[in-house]
């Protein structure tokens, strides 16, 4: 192998239980993200735009989808003989078999890996945040301050920070102090989960650290640096970064795109985000069709009315259908006459005719009251919803349903069906 300056792990193994039904079959970097795309792209994009040709990509939940939409890298152009983009699933060992039990101990499993390379820094990244960012811009950051490590962080607003670790750091960016989501931060400059370590010092923490339990970066590998007088800093990012870890910054961080003059632009030539697209038919809009503010993906087909939202590939809205303030993910078929108010509905849903989302009032969600909380109908993958029912807010389907699922034809809000061995 020929020794690289710095290669990249990109963490993309976590489930998102947050995400609800959306997650409940496929990883959150894959979920589909702005109408195209899924939300690993992002990392991968950053990462070839930046000159990382080296990447391995840590998988584990439900990572098929992930394996199928990354294959061997070629939009990325991470197809390389020597680097490019290698999967990294947990594997069985001779002496002990494990799951990858926190964010460090998948790094710690694929040690090998890293070595094959002899890297002099190695770049961790989370796969399940929307942004933009030159890992080149912070290497020289890194370098310049002669650090051991360099953590990406950003202000966020103060009583958000609780839910971050937090940086304590002077002028230059020395960091004084670390906390992992304390309950009253003592800053409010966040930490991004995106690191650079000097290879030698993260490999030392990780074998020493090999036996904590969930073993995790911010809860023990940079507190187990910091601690030894080992020099870090805080890198501070000013661009646009999501976390699109719930429904709400999920559906939120999509809108975002279709602002007049959106705060994120995914279509830059100096930044292009690229994608393992196959769909190539074009788009059909019939003569009564209308469209206002939205993205819609190559291979639809709008014969209804669609405003202010965001429409995955391959996707059909029938006669006398409106959509509104809605993300369709792709293939999915809608049929004639419905109604579609801010509702989330995955890849290859069937909805038949005249069927209403978003009816009624606010209601608590009686499945989860944290996940489904943001007025939004949510629909996993492969669900069915049959004719002329009305589905109410903070609702959830997971499933192939029938009318009898749903009482005097309605699901009401707050309510939900998922239907048994699908969850």
């Amino acid at each position: 192998m020929v020794k690289k300056e710095m290669i990249a792990m990109l963490l993309a193994g976590g489930q998102g239980s947050r995400l609800g039904v959306l997650t409940a079959n496929v990883a959150k970097p894959a979920v589909a993200f702005g109408g195209k795309y899924r939300i690993i792209d992002f990392p991968l994009s950053n990462c070839i735009n930046s000159g990382i040709d080296t990447v391995g990509v840590l998988t584990q939940y439900r990572h098929l989808r992930l394996n199928t939409h990354i294959g061997i890298g070629i939009p990325w152009d991470l197809d390389r003989n020597n680097g490019g983009v290698t999967l990294l699933p947990p594997y069985e060992k001779s002496s002990n078999s494990d799951w990858y039990t926190g964010t460090a101990n998948a790094i710690f499993q694929n040690l090998e890996y890293i070595e094959s390379y002899n890297p002099e820094y190695v770049l961790i990244l989370g796969g399940d945040h929307i942004y933009k960012m030159d890992y080149q811009v912070m290497l020289d950051f890194h370098k310049s301050r002669k650090a051991d490590v360099t953590i990406a962080c950003m202000p966020v607003p103060w009583e958000e920070a609780s839910r971050f670790g937090v940086v304590v750091a002077d002028d230059k960016g020395n960091i004084k102090e670390f906390e992992e989501k304390p309950e009253k931060p003592s800053s409010n400059l966040a930490s991004m989960g995106i690191y650079i370590f000097n290879w030698s010092i993260l490999r030392e923490a990780l074998i020493t650290l090999k036996d904590q339990p969930g073993c995790d970066f911010g809860m023990h590998v940079i507190p187990y640096i910091h601690n030894r007088d080992h020099n870090c800093y805080a890198y501070e990012f000013n661009g646009y970064w999501k976390d699109v870890g719930t429904l709400g910054s999920y559906w939120e961080a999509n809108m975002e795109l279709i602002d007049i003059i959106p705060e994120f632009n995914l279509y830059e030539e100096f930044w292009k985000i690229y994608t393992n697209n196959d769909i190539i038919t074009p788009l059909y809009f019939a003569q009564d069709s209308k469209v206002e503010r939205c993205i819609i993906g190559e291979g639809s087909e709008i014969h209804g009315e669609v405003y202010n939202s965001v429409i995955g590939s391959g996707v059909h809205i029938g006669e006398g259908t409106v959509v509104k303030d809605s993300i369709i993910m792709r293939g999915t078929s809608i049929g004639k006459n419905c109604k579609v108010d801010k509702a989330i509905i995955a890849e290859r849903v069937e909805i038949g005719d005249n069927v209403e989302f978003g009816v009624g009032e606010f209601a608590k969600s009686a499945l989860n009251p944290k996940v489904y909380a943001f007025d939004l109908a949510t629909i996993a993958e492969n669900s069915s919803i049959p004719s002329d029912v009305k589905i109410g807010k903070n609702t959830a389907i997971d499933g192939k349903t029938a009318p009898e699922d749903y009482p005097d034809g309605v699901l009401a809000g707050g309510q939900y069906i998922i239907k048994a061995g699908e969850m």
